[in-house]
């Protein structure tokens, strides 16, 4: 059993497990978790943004909030839920759960972030017990995958822009490699639409450059009142 799931106060898992469907159908029992999930969210965002900036002193702002939106969005949530073994230990409604309650992402993540919340007040209000198995769960996300996810993100958000404002073509990004090692290259990109240049970045690789080239491109739009 995972160490989230062991609590003091069972009574206060129970509640932290609870859903208001279930509670709606159960009165008198433990009550629902809303206001735990509350609690839980915001620790979350919290040692999330405390987590990255720990781990990473290079990143910039704009990075470290690009990343902390992969660590704690519904998707990952729902992901650690199940690692942590909450799905079928969710207190559902019968309706819920004829429409499959315990694999949804958005119950996943509500219920992992209520058995959180629940966690820190079962401890006595320590941070530090909360945040070290929170950080052994953010441990377990590949570097890779978030840095993905913020490439995919910002070239998304870019080109749904162009085609928004009339354009068929997408955007097209010339990269090059500018100097650097073989072992640590840069990568210089720019990005245009339909020949007319909007915006340029440096990167490690290719696709960081790319994310670089998108992101100054939205901000550039930004400054000009057209995003």
């Amino acid at each position: 059993m995972h160490k989230f799931l062991i609590f003091k106060d069972e009574k206060l898992l129970r509640r932290a497990l609870t859903h208001r469907s279930y509670a709606n159908e159960n009165p008198g029992d433990t009550g629902d978790n809303e206001r735990l999930e509350f609690l839980g969210d915001a620790i979350l965002t919290f040692l999330s943004g405390e987590y990255l900036y720990q781990r990473h002193s290079e990143m910039g702002e704009d990075e470290m909030t690009r990343r902390r939106s992969v660590l704690v969005d519904e998707k990952q949530l729902a992901k650690f839920a199940m690692e942590v073994g909450l799905d079928f230990r969710m207190r559902l409604g019968q309706g819920l759960i004829r429409d499959g309650g315990y694999q949804n992402p958005n119950l996943l993540s509500s219920t992992l972030e209520a058995v959180i919340g629940a966690y820190y007040l079962d401890n006595n209000r320590d941070m530090e017990v909360v945040r070290s198995l929170v950080e052994e769960l953010f441990d377990s996300v590949p570097q890779g995958i978030a840095s993905i996810r913020s490439n995919v993100d910002s070239k998304n958000q870019f080109q749904e822009w162009v085609q928004a404002n009339g354009s068929t073509n997408p955007p097209k990004y010339a990269t090059e490699k500018i100097g650097g090692t073989d072992h640590a290259p840069e990568f210089l990109s720019k990005v245009y639409v339909e020949d007319k240049f909007y915006g340029e970045g440096k990167g490690r690789s290719k696709k960081d450059a790319e994310k670089q080239a998108a992101e100054n491109a939205l901000m550039k739009l930004k400054k000009r009142g057209l995003l």
